[in-house]
């Protein structure tokens, strides 16, 4: 069985002034929130996954990293010292070590059990936990991208339905894309971490479907052609564009005008650029077009 995908992490250096560009952008967010591990987010949820904005809020409170012991604190914190942007891909699980066990045994590297919890208070002024299991993984070929899987332990305390309505009409992820000088280099690696074996390949790049949302590995020229960012010929792998599935794209270009957010239109999609989505360029596509 495919995981899907679970959330996006979108590393920034500021996250208050995040939070007013996603805004902008047509999001509702969720409060500001502390991790136990020196980190601080804010979520968009949709109605299947979430965007995190996430910053670094007390940088001595990060644990470090060892070669058996995955620090998320210390990968964003890095990532941060070059660039804001998309950082991590998560994928959804049912059982994190078992996950855990699937990585060993196709190969890939694994880390030290992860679980952490944190209090949330409800619309009705009532704090409940919130209690995640995590397994990392990683490749060296892509030092610039984190991966894991994420087992919700108390989903009925982090949905809420009123963070899930959105004035652009965001639905859900569609895809997370990754630009890579050659696509074949890694997409075996995204064969054992998604479980998904099946893929498209074409000139532009490789692309597998998780069930919930797309993974598009793509080439710089293919990713200058669809998403109109400018990547380096020769660069490590890494995420630079999200797709994100909408009602209608009516909504989306009425909000984006109305709040100066500049967009161009590429093959029926609406594109924010990275420039001004914190890193990232936000694709914007209409549920009917993406099936």
């Amino acid at each position: 069985m495919p995981r899907g995908i679970d959330h996006l992490v979108i590393a920034v250096r500021d996250l208050d002034a995040a939070r007013r560009t996603y805004e902008k952008l047509g999001f509702t967010l969720t409060p500001k929130a502390t991790h136990p591990f020196g980190t601080v987010n804010a979520i968009a949820q949709l109605e299947e996954g979430f965007v995190e904005l996430l910053g670094v809020g007390n940088s001595a409170a990060i644990p470090p990293a060892r070669d058996d012991v995955y620090s998320f604190g210390a990968f964003n914190r890095r990532y941060l010292e070059n660039r804001q942007g998309l950082s991590m891909l998560a994928l959804h699980s049912l059982d994190a070590e078992s996950d855990r066990e699937d990585f060993a045994a196709r190969g890939l590297p694994t880390y030290a059990p992860f679980h952490f919890e944190r209090l949330a208070t409800g619309s009705d002024g009532v704090e409940r936990p919130l209690s995640f299991s995590v397994a990392f993984t990683s490749d060296a070929r892509m030092p610039d991208a984190g991966f894991f899987t994420v087992h919700h332990e108390h989903p009925e305390n982090f949905w809420r339905s009123v963070f899930q309505f959105h004035p652009n009409g965001a639905l859900r992820v569609a895809a997370v894309v990754l630009a890579v000088p050659d696509p074949a280099d890694v997409h075996e690696f995204f064969f054992k971490f998604t479980g998904q074996h099946q893929m498209r390949s074409d000139s532009l790049g490789v692309t597998l479907d998780t069930g919930a949302g797309k993974i598009e590995i793509l080439t710089p020229v293919a990713v200058r052609g669809l998403y109109g960012e400018t990547v380096e010929p020769n660069l490590k792998p890494r995420f630079v564009a999200i797709r994100i599935a909408v009602k209608d794209l009516e909504s989306v270009r009425t909000g984006l005008s109305a709040n100066d957010v500049p967009f161009e239109e590429r093959g029926r999609r609406v594109i924010v650029p990275a420039s001004h989505a914190c890193g990232v360029a936000i694709a914007f596509a209409a549920e009917s077009e993406e099936g």
